[in-house]
């Protein structure tokens, strides 16, 4: 799972960090947004400006976003302006752009470049339209990406500390937790009079995530220590600075994390038992909107869920391949209880685990060349989920590195339960979130400095998700999968995906249970029941999220078969991948385009 949209899901879920800062004792007032516009000039000439120009603007209602980016000015000690009255102007500076942009340009008139530009930012802005209505309707606050845990994780891994300004500011956000946490929690429990709020279950998540932060030395306040540590200046100078960020915890962030507290427990005595969206408002509308959100296509519920079924019957087929070379005897049912029971399929120690990760990612990377021109510059890490939040959080998930080459790309692992970490899907696992999945194709994208911002740093789930999925396969393509238990576990991270399109409908348009879907789960998956119930978890407060990586995966190698039945002996995969790459993401039906010109060109 790649990590684009983890704060901006806070407010809107529609566009990352556009919204403005908020200062430490109050969450300012959104200023009035006006579009940015660009000189008078001939169609297309100043298109790339105009793209700046909105870039510019929306970092400046962003600070979280110039973090991310590695932009350390004025605005580094504050946070994104949560409020509904930032979430609107934002999204009307989008939607003013956009008609800007259809009233000066012609992209009749521009380069192939310029005008798939054009056509993406008229197509993202779109989707934000039909998305907008339905900004209440997210969890403010749920176990994978509420707030409560996704502020600190911030702090720890996005905010770099390299002297004593960067330190100040470290703690001015330490002091500004307190009224961002505080807006949320009002967000929060007005959604909830309207009957926007998780289910029951996910408040003891809640909970337990804000206990972990209630402590004096908690882990914002170990990594701010650990970061002013490391600083060359006079250890008075580092004592202040650490005394001074304890100090914020204990009158700011703290108190508001004990408000927040109360709140949670509040809503948890009330909270509905069902599950999917279909209980809410516009229920219906609002799953149909996040569909065609998330895949780029026009596929009804009905359509994802029969396909889901379907590729699981493909895949079962598949699997029981597999299970007959090596020999198990019994149903494919009871392989997978063999595989969910038995001890010799996980890891009984961390260490161990991280160090075959280490060992598949230098392997891949060493292969790499022969499969893809196009590399990364930057770095990958492979970083173990943080303690305090690693109950809640996902089974694994992507950081993009930073522009100015500041920070690496990072593949978190969450080794919560090594027993919901099986070795038969280590090796897939690493490919999707590490090379050549999310990390080379997110670097990648990040380093193609020709494009505008949007399209260095947007993204299409189906896109982004699909081409990860894609990888575990092409690994087996490169001659990677050697061990059949390890082919047999890129298979199951396959049925996985496919699996989702059965529950993630299931629960949010046929009003299937939690049980019901961890009972599907359990009977056609080899995971354990940890893995199982967490990931059932993430699609009740995720909708309709998990949906696009099969979706995109399938419409990838649809196009790869396409290419290679054409092309012959004249395919090569290098090419192929620069055409997939090289655009950065689009969406499926603009990705079946450019590939199917670029067949024809081959050809000719």
């Amino acid at each position: 799972m790649s990590h684009l949209k983890i704060i901006a899901r806070l407010s809107t879920g529609l566009a990352l960090f556009a919204v403005a800062g908020c200062a430490p004792a109050a969450v300012q007032e959104a200023p009035a947004i006006v579009a940015p516009v660009p000189d008078a000039a001939p169609a297309g000439a100043n298109l790339a400006q105009f793209f700046e120009n909105y870039d510019a603007a929306q970092l400046s209602l962003s600070p979280q976003g110039k973090a991310y980016r590695g932009i350390r000015d004025a605005d580094y000690g504050k946070w994104n302006d949560v409020s509904d009255e930032a979430a609107v102007a934002s999204h009307k500076l989008q939607q003013a752009t956009a008609e800007a942009m259809r009233g000066s340009f012609d992209p009749k008139a521009m380069s192939a470049d310029d005008a798939l530009s054009f056509e993406l930012f008229n197509a993202q802005a779109a989707r934000a339209e039909r998305l907008f209505p339905y900004r209440d309707h997210g969890y403010v606050f749920d176990q994978m990406n509420g707030a409560q845990s996704q502020l600190p994780a911030f702090l720890i891994n996005i905010h770099r500390v390299a002297n004593v300004s960067e330190a100040e500011a470290y703690i001015e956000r330490i002091r500004g937790l307190g009224p961002v946490l505080d807006a949320l929690s009002a967000q929060s429990a007005e959604r909830a009079t309207k009957g926007v709020q998780p289910p029951k279950w996910v408040y003891a998540y809640l909970i337990s995530d804000i206990g972990n932060l209630q402590k004096p030395d908690n882990a914002v306040v170990e990594d701010i220590a650990a970061k002013v540590g490391k600083l060359d200046i006079d250890p008075a100078e580092k004592a202040r600075l650490i005394a001074s960020a304890k100090t914020a915890w204990r009158e700011s962030a703290g108190p508001a994390y004990g408000r927040l507290l109360t709140e949670m427990k509040r809503q948890q005595a009330i909270a509905p038992t069902q599950d999917g969206l279909w209980r809410l408002p516009d229920g219906k509308a609002y799953y149909e909107a996040l569909l065609a959100n998330y895949t780029t296509t026009s596929m009804t519920a009905a359509q994802i869920h029969d396909l889901g079924l379907a590729e699981v019957a493909r895949i079962h087929g598949e699997m029981k391949k597999i299970m007959a070379k090596v020999g198990f005897k019994g149903t494919l049912q009871q392989f997978f209880v063999h595989l969910r029971a038995s001890p010799q399929y996980y890891y009984t120690t961390r260490e161990a685990y991280l160090a075959e990760v280490d060992a598949k990612v230098k392997a891949m990377e060493a292969r790499l060349p022969a499969f893809f021109n196009t590399l990364p510059k930057a770095h990958l890490q492979v970083k173990a989920v943080e303690a305090f939040r690693e109950k809640s959080a996902g089974k694994a998930f992507y950081q993009s590195p930073s522009p100015d080459g500041s920070r690496p790309g990072t593949y978190y692992v969450n080794l919560y339960d090594l027993r919901d970490m099986s070795k038969t899907e280590l090796e897939a696992l690493a490919y999707h979130e590490g090379v050549p999945g999310h990390h080379l194709q997110r670097a990648v994208q990040t380093e193609l400095t020709g494009l505008p911002p949007f399209r260095r740093f947007g993204g299409f789930t189906a896109y982004t998700e699909g081409w990860g999925l894609y990888t575990e396969e092409l690994g087996k393509d490169m001659g990677f999968y050697t061990d059949p238990y390890s082919d047999f576990g890129r298979l199951g991270m396959e049925l996985w995906r496919a699996c989702r399109l059965v529950v993630d409908t299931g629960i949010h348009d046929k009003r299937w249970t939690r049980e019901q879907a961890i009972q599907y789960l359990k009977t056609n998956t080899p995971n354990p029941d940890g893995d199982i119930e967490k990931a059932i978890e993430r699609y009740i407060v995720y909708p309709g999220q998990a949906t696009a990586y099969l979706i995109g995966k399938l419409k990838i190698m649809e196009l790869r078969g396409r290419a290679q039945a054409a092309l012959g002996d004249k395919f090569d995969f290098r090419t192929f991948h620069d055409v997939i790459l090289e655009s950065g993401p689009v969406p499926l039906d603009v990705l079946e385009r450019r590939v199917n010109v670029w067949i024809a060109a081959q050809k000719g």
